[in-house]
């Protein structure tokens, strides 16, 4: 690409095979950095080659282990500084701590607010975020925020099943989804029906009844933002069953699987489970019927546009 010797992209631990994926679709290898850990816990990252004055963007989503990842790319960030770059970008394709983003009792903090504060500290310059758990964390910063959503590379994938409109209900696992199923339903086509799900504790959930279309012979696709321990999935698609869907898709942008999460998809009655690389799936965790699909094309993109101070706003819809 032109004046690509402006531009540099680094990777934490995080997730180095989605960073690699980048820097190939923008044509130039990653920047060489040596990430130590000393005996005693401490780490240390070292910019292996010359950044001063170039436009650095680093790959870090700051997933399992959450605290690791944030206090390595805290020390990137500082390292990236003291070497005079020009502009330090975080790409941070999952944002840890999102769903700590308001108080809603007493005495608790505001810990999504606490990490905006924390990377701009450390020298950021730029966030690059997706799909965000709550979009007003963007407010958090101080800084430009670029909210990516991988709908579009979601949406693509579903419209290649081939699935006939007339059998296809997109189904929001809980009413507070109902936003996102709406926008998907509009890109995927077919009808729309919401999970009654009733929250009795931070960790549990139950499904109820189903409200809108009718599933009966029908294909019903799960749409959220992220497969934590997947109790919504497993519950959305039992009732989905219930009500006569012959298939069942569920897709989800992060799959943080943590918990019972993998026990609760192979027990689900899902076809498919459709995910992106925003987070990397351990062998242990990768079941024969999730199919992961690639964001580094979109990253890179926005990348590209930021670095040649282009609009990025066309990547947002």
């Amino acid at each position: 690409m032109n004046n690509n010797f402006q531009l540099k992209v680094f990777s934490g631990r995080g997730n180095h095979s989605l960073a690699d994926k980048v820097a190939q679709s923008l044509g130039d290898p990653l920047g060489k950095m040596t990430i130590q850990v000393f005996p005693d816990g401490e780490l240390l990252a070292r910019v292996d080659e010359d950044v001063r004055g170039r436009d650095v963007f680093v790959v870090q989503p700051t997933c399992h282990p959450v605290n690791d990842n944030i206090m390595e790319l805290l020390i990137i960030l500082d390292s990236l500084k003291r070497a005079s770059a020009g502009r330090i970008t975080i790409v941070c394709p999952y944002y840890g701590y999102a769903r700590q983003d308001r108080k809603d009792q007493g005495r608790v903090p505001i810990t999504a607010k606490l990490v905006a504060d924390l990377f701009q500290t450390a020298g950021a310059n730029r966030l690059i975020a997706l799909d965000l758990h709550a979009a007003q964390i963007q407010g958090f910063f101080n800084i430009p925020v670029d909210h990516l959503h991988a709908g579009p590379v979601i949406n693509k994938y579903v419209k290649s099943l081939n699935i006939p409109a007339e059998d296809l209900v997109v189904l929001s696992p809980d009413e507070g989804s109902i936003k996102r199923a709406l926008k998907h339903q509009k890109k995927v086509g077919g009808a729309i029906a919401i999970v009654d799900k009733r929250r009795y504790s931070a960790t549990e959930t139950r499904q109820a009844n189903i409200i809108g279309a009718p599933l009966k012979d029908k294909v019903a696709i799960i749409f959220d933002d992220m497969i934590s321990t997947a109790g919504s999935v497993l519950g959305a698609a039992r009732i989905a069953k219930q009500a006569g869907a012959r298939d069942v898709y569920a897709c989800a942008t992060h799959p943080v699987l943590c918990g019972p999460a993998i026990v609760n998809l192979r027990d689900a009655p899902v076809t498919q489970v459709i995910v992106t690389d925003s987070i990397p799936i351990t062998p242990e965790k990768q079941l024969p019927n999730i199919h992961v699909l690639t964001v580094a094309p979109l990253l890179a993109e926005a990348i590209k546009r930021i670095h040649f101070n282009k609009s990025v706003s066309e990547l947002f819809d």
